[in-house]
């Protein structure tokens, strides 16, 4: 049995250094990620049994992806591949102010986005203590939604614990949908995660964060929620008791995956029963991903050990 699973796209990154622009590019780096494939390969870092499920082209670079996950640990036993198809590719610019980060995606008709229920192997994925699931897989197509509201029912019948983190992308769709689409996933989840301002502007939460979390709460009876509030850092709800950790400092050098690595910490810590913890790790990890280039992690469970002791992160209650 796997500590958790999760299915979704993983993409192939491409990006130019600050200052450069993308029109102008004369070479990228290339960084494999994508939200659930970057939460099992951080938890699989940190020494948990973790497997991905998803559709990837059989080309080098359908084997390029596949790889960033195999480095770190995570079985993948259940990828479907594909003998025809694309990968989905994204690029970055980074930025510094007074411009921000842009992304364009280039994903449509991905393998990921053509995955149907019928090419999952259901007892592979259902094999778990915790089955991670997200916002962003139900909007790339509609049998992606199939495909996740077919794990949402599978998970129920078997009693299998289901994490959903919202992770809303308003370039996929606008916010009225994602909200009627999102919220029979979030209904009695036993960890769900929601940014502040997808909060806000998916479900109308109050603009007070400690408010906020208590309605999200309210609203999905999820067993325990989380909820980031950027360089304000996070605070968590379970059973009517509220806490909150501060931003652990970074130095920034790429933005992108902090809130995965968030989630990440905060799994590490509700495995072990201890979701306080897990909130303290979750804060640590998210500075970490701000220190390092590409979407996943690299990092052991003795530097977090040694971090977490060293960075003093207190929890508020």
């Amino acid at each position: 049995m796997a500590d958790v699973t999760t299915l979704g796209e993983i993409m192939l990154r491409l990006s130019v250094p600050v200052g450069e622009r993308l029109e102008m590019a004369a070479r990228f780096d290339v960084h494999a990620g994508g939200a659930e494939s970057n939460v099992v390969a951080l938890l699989a870092r940190l020494g948990r049994a973790c497997g991905w499920v998803g559709a990837l082209p059989g080309s080098p670079l359908g084997r390029l992806a596949a790889n960033a996950l195999r480095m770190a640990g995570v079985d993948l036993n259940g990828v479907v591949w594909c003998a025809d198809g694309r990968m989905g590719t994204y690029y970055v610019e980074f930025a510094t102010a007074p411009r921000p980060i842009q992304v364009v995606y280039d994903r449509a008709d991905s393998c990921a986005a053509r995955l149907t229920p019928a090419q999952v192997d259901w007892t592979h994925l259902l094999d778990t203590r915790l089955l991670h699931l997200t916002g962003i897989t139900p909007a790339l197509s509609a049998s992606c939604w199939a495909v996740v509201a077919e794990a949402r029912r599978r998970a129920r019948e078997v009693g299998v614990p289901v994490s959903f983190d919202v992770n809303y992308r308003q370039k996929l769709w606008s916010a009225e949908e994602a909200a009627v689409t999102l919220r029979p996933f979030m209904q009695a989840v036993n960890l769900l995660f929601c940014g502040h301002g997808d909060a806000q502007r998916l479900f109308a939460c109050s603009a007070d964060p400690a408010t906020a979390i208590a309605q999200l709460a309210a609203q999905t009876q999820a067993q325990a929620v989380v909820m980031s509030v950027g360089d304000a850092g996070a605070l968590a709800w379970q059973t009517g008791r509220q806490f909150q950790v501060a931003a652990v400092p970074a130095a920034v050098v790429d933005r992108l995956g902090a809130g995965d690595a968030l989630a990440a910490g905060v799994i590490h810590g509700w495995l072990d029963g201890d979701l306080e913890r897990g909130l303290r790790v979750g804060a640590l990890l998210a500075g970490m991903a701000l220190s390092q280039y590409g979407d996943m992690v690299v990092t052991t469970p003795d530097e977090v050990a040694a971090l977490l002791a060293a960075s003093g992160v207190a929890l508020i209650r």
